[in-house]
């Protein structure tokens, strides 16, 4: 017997948060039940892209959504469900989901899953265009997934969110790969050139407003002025990685500050950590702050991330109208111990292992 196969619409299936949870739950789903396709928004190729090939998957390339192409992505969209038959499509997109699940009601798909991963949409020239595609969101789906309550709350409105529509599926990691190893953390250590005495602050993100990474630099130059032998680990790339290494070069900290792009071994970076710092502007849930807590490390990140991601105990929020020194001195107060999160994980929902079974029964149930 087939699998049901799930349409995953995405932007790109690089190492974001929203993609890896993806990935995180394809792992673990029985692939012989459920298959999952991917509808991207890009012509270029993503990391995940072979791992999908080889797990089984199909990927469907889209052109980016952009004002000035709506109505050839509206028709390419037309074409794409009268050929391709899907009882079920689970889009990632947010507020443009609803482009894409009006074409799937008008193809006549049973269900409709819109997932809201963000909590606010940041102000940029497309941003009248992002607000008319969230207003039109509510006509077109089935079903309402959230990363967290607050991210439901501002992609569907509170309306549809008090009235318990809105299914929150917890952003899981594998908790047993991010367990802490002292033997990876030496050798990676060693493969860094960091010292064990050094204090090693770390952040995970793509290099754009949102990440907050010009911040991000003031506060680390703080810790620095306090702490000599402190490094920051800046993992991602993005369009703004230029101009913060220019300006990580102009105050002096290139040697205490290390880029190293995209990685595919974050739990192993994790493990040469001593703090995770994020101080984005927004955020849904982000889960490489699970990730992080999974490792066992001490949080410091933006009161504007929603306090449903502390789920062990070990995030602090801190106002971004605070000083770089005040966040200075909350990161030198903390233990730079890892700390066993493990069962806490697992008894909140946060482990891939147990969620995936609880995704995989609820599309073959719908898919009925």
């Amino acid at each position: 017997m087939e699998p049901i196969r799930i349409l995953q619409v995405v932007t790109i299936m690089n190492r974001g948060g929203l993609e890896t949870m993806l990935m995180n739950y394809y792992r673990q789903i029985d692939r012989t039940k459920v298959q999952f396709d991917f509808m991207v928004h890009r012509e270029e190729k993503g990391h995940y892209d072979d791992e999908i090939l080889n797990l089984g998957g199909r990927i469907y390339n889209m052109p980016p959504i952009r004002p000035g192409n709506y109505q050839r992505y509206f028709s390419l969209l037309d074409d794409f469900f009268q050929l391709n038959k899907y009882k079920i499509v689970h889009s990632h997109i947010n507020e443009n989901s609803s482009f894409v699940l009006r074409a799937a009601k008008k193809a006549g798909v049973k269900v409709r899953i819109a997932h809201s991963h963000l909590s606010d949409l940041g102000i940029d020239l497309k941003l009248p265009f992002r607000l008319y595609a969230r207003y039109y969101m509510k006509q077109n789906p089935t079903t309402y997934f959230a990363c967290s309550k607050k991210a439901g709350e501002w992609l569907f409105g509170r309306r549809v969110s008090n009235d318990n529509k809105v299914k929150v599926l917890n952003n899981a990691v594998n908790v047993k790969e991010f367990k802490f190893n002292s033997e990876v953390r030496k050798s990676l250590r060693k493969e860094l050139g960091i010292g064990e005495d050094e204090l090693v602050i770390g952040h995970i993100g793509r290099f754009n407003k949102q990440k907050n990474h010009d911040y991000l630099i003031d506060i680390f130059q703080s810790v620095y002025k306090k702490t000599p032998n402190s490094i920051l680990l800046l993992v991602g790339d993005g369009d703004l990685r230029n101009t913060v290494e220019e300006k990580v070069k102009n105050l002096g900290l290139s040697k205490n500050i290390k880029f190293l792009g995209v990685r595919g071994d974050i739990s192993n970076l994790m493990n040469a950590m001593d703090l995770f710092l994020f101080p984005s502007l927004f955020e849904g849930l982000p889960v490489v702050l699970i990730e992080a807590q999974a490792a066992g490390l001490n949080c410091i990140v933006s009161d504007s991330i929603t306090k449903e991601s502390d789920v062990t105990g070990r995030v602090e929020f801190i106002s971004l109208q605070a000083s770089p020194d005040y966040w200075a001195n909350k990161i030198l107060s903390k233990t730079h111990e890892h700390y066993d999160t493990s069962m806490h994980l697992r008894e909140s929902g946060y482990d891939t292992n147990s969620m995936a079974s609880w995704l995989e029964n609820y599309y073959l149930m719908e898919a009925k």
